[in-house]
């Protein structure tokens, strides 16, 4: 095997382009993919601690702190103080529905247009075999 055959390299090559595609869909709506993502898992379950969305987005804390601090500066999300004081809770404002509401659609069309590249079945399966690798690593 050779270094042409790395699959981190691989992998890497494939998701700079797939953000690429999903960063200029999405950019009519000021949100990046990544932003996107981080605001989509905090309306999954209304509210989450850092700790919780770093093993939900596989993503270190540091990264993370990084753009909950962007998105809370630009007023999508804010913090939820909780009665121990330790864990630091987010939720979306009324500005970050309405964002992520916005981008819905232009996500949506990003999607479609991945998967129909791939097929569907073919994501299907590729989809199942990313997420086990992540979480065996």
């Amino acid at each position: 095997m050779s270094p042409r055959d790395c699959v981190c390299a691989s992998l890497r090559k494939a998701t700079r382009s797939v953000t690429q595609l999903y960063d200029n869909a999405l950019r009519p709506s000021g949100l990046r993919a990544t932003q996107f993502n981080i605001l989509s898992t905090i309306q999954g379950g209304g509210e989450a601690t850092v700790t919780q969305l770093t093993r939900m987005l596989l993503i270190d804390q540091t990264t993370l702190t990084r753009g909950l601090a962007l998105l809370e500066r630009d007023g999508l999300i804010k913090a939820v103080p909780k009665p121990d004081g330790r864990l630091k809770s987010v939720r979306l404002t009324r500005k970050g529905e309405q964002a992520l509401a916005r981008a819905q659609p232009l996500w949506a069309a990003a999607q479609e247009q991945v998967i129909s590249q791939i097929g569907p079945d073919v994501w299907e399966t590729l989809n199942n075999q990313l997420e086990r690798l992540a979480r065996s690593i």
